[in-house]
């Protein structure tokens, strides 16, 4: 009874519009005064400071920083170029382009909104002067940028891994398989919908036109190998690879000439209103965190799932609904906030693989970003496409069921996401 209480005082607040992270606080401190127990409240402060004081959460702003500055530094055209010399002339056309683009691009920014939001435009502008519907298209846009937080770097493995204790570099290599597996999904997809709708396709570039797309985006390719690369060797941490991938950035920037000195207070400022937003969620779960243990709320959900004689799997697919559900309502990274603290002795006493789950979860959250009423890419594409959410929302329902399908086989079958970090790092 406790555990409902604490989630419709929670849910009530979200719905009265309440910013999310001081919905969790507010939950958390109208409990500790209601037991009268305001001696804890004293912990607020404290457990704030020490859930976002981690060397691992520096990463976060960086990346922010570093899909800022690419969007700004011309390195989205140049990407947007090279993959439309590869795979412009394939059924789907400009469809499959975002895609490749995505694909690129996620190993830069580590965040799906940084690729809807700035790629997304330039995907955008060129279907529909290619002659593409806007809802298509735009759906296209939103549905490819969910690949980004999935092949490393990642935001939420970030996050994950702060949460978890679980190492983010072996995060990052889980993402790899089940990320190529859902760009390959969303190819298949547009490439039968350009059958049966007739998508406009862009005639093969020659040898000559090839050469110089490569030639011009080599350096911005360069960049997941330098991130990834350093990682991998142990050259430097993900904290460190998102401070270089902001130093290549404008580097490249001033290079190609398209970053301006003037630019960049502009950036720094965009990059720390998002990371100041991020993080403060972050920083009130923490103490949501602690509430939730303190009140022994997984231990009431261990028994009651035991009592029902729910196994492994029916623990699993009762997770997966909770976070697709949350997903309709709630912003990716809150959902992560709030779900591990409650899971993580579920998962641990079920023998979930953590480094599997991460993967998992990220791929549930991305769905919430395509799924109205607060999917977060949708709103991002459809601010620039200027096309009705709902409507973009139903455009993408192909991609959702084809990511909610490979979702559910990660969750099954943990050894597709575990096979490369075992093979480079390790089993565990």
């Amino acid at each position: 009874m406790l555990t409902f209480l604490i989630f419709i005082v929670l849910i009530a607040f979200i719905v009265l519009n309440v910013p999310v992270a001081v919905a969790m606080g507010m939950t958390a401190v109208c409990f500790f005064i209601g037991f009268g127990q305001t001696g804890f409240l004293t912990m607020l402060a404290q457990r704030m400071f020490y859930g976002t004081t981690g060397f691992t959460l520096l990463a976060v702003p960086f990346f922010i920083l570093a899909g800022n500055l690419m969007n700004s530094g011309g390195i989205t055209n140049r990407i947007f170029r090279f993959a439309r010399a590869l795979v412009g002339h394939v059924p789907g056309g400009l469809g499959q382009v975002s895609v490749v683009s995505s694909i690129i691009f996620s190993g830069m920014s580590g965040s799906a909104v940084a690729d809807a939001a700035g790629l997304g435009q330039i995907e955008q502008k060129a279907m529909i002067d290619d002659g593409y519907d806007p809802v298509v298209a735009a759906s296209m846009v939103a549905s490819s940028s969910i690949i980004g937080p999935i092949i490393p770097p990642s935001i939420p493995f970030v996050f994950y891994g702060a949460l978890t204790a679980v190492s983010v570099p072996r995060l990052f290599m889980a993402g790899f398989i089940p990320g190529i597996i859902m760009a390959a999904a969303q190819m298949i997809i547009i490439a039968v919908l350009a059958k049966v709708r007739g998508f406009p396709k862009s005639e093969r570039v020659n040898a000559k036109e090839l050469f110089c797309a490569v030639r011009g985006a080599f350096f911005p390719l360069m960049t997941p190998v330098i991130i990834i690369g350093g990682i991998m060797s142990g050259l430097f941490t993900p904290t460190e690879a998102s401070v270089v991938a902001c130093l290549y950035a404008i580097v490249l920037g001033f290079l190609y000439k398209d970053l301006k000195l003037q630019d960049l207070p502009r950036i720094m400022w965009d990059t720390v209103k998002a990371s100041a937003g991020l993080l403060f969620i972050m920083a009130v779960a923490n103490f949501f965190g602690w509430f939730v243990m303190y009140r022994q709320i997984p231990n009431k959900l261990i028994e009651t799932l035991a009592s029902i004689g729910a196994g492994a799997n029916g623990v699993m697919a009762i997770m997966i609904a909770v976070v697709l559900i949350l997903g309709l309502f709630m912003e990716g990274n809150a959902i992560l906030f709030i779900v591990i603290p409650i899971f993580l002795p579920i998962i641990t006493m079920y023998g979930f693989n953590l480094v599997n789950l991460g993967v998992v979860l990220t791929l549930l959250i991305m769905i919430g970003n395509l799924t109205p009423p607060v999917g977060m890419c949708l709103f991002a594409v459809a601010g620039h496409a200027k096309v009705p959410i709902l409507k973009l929302g139903k455009e993408c329902l192909p991609y959702i069921i084809g990511v909610l399908v490979i979702t559910v086989v990660m969750a099954y079958v943990p050894q597709i996401a575990t096979f490369l970090p075992d093979l480079i790092m390790g089993a565990e």
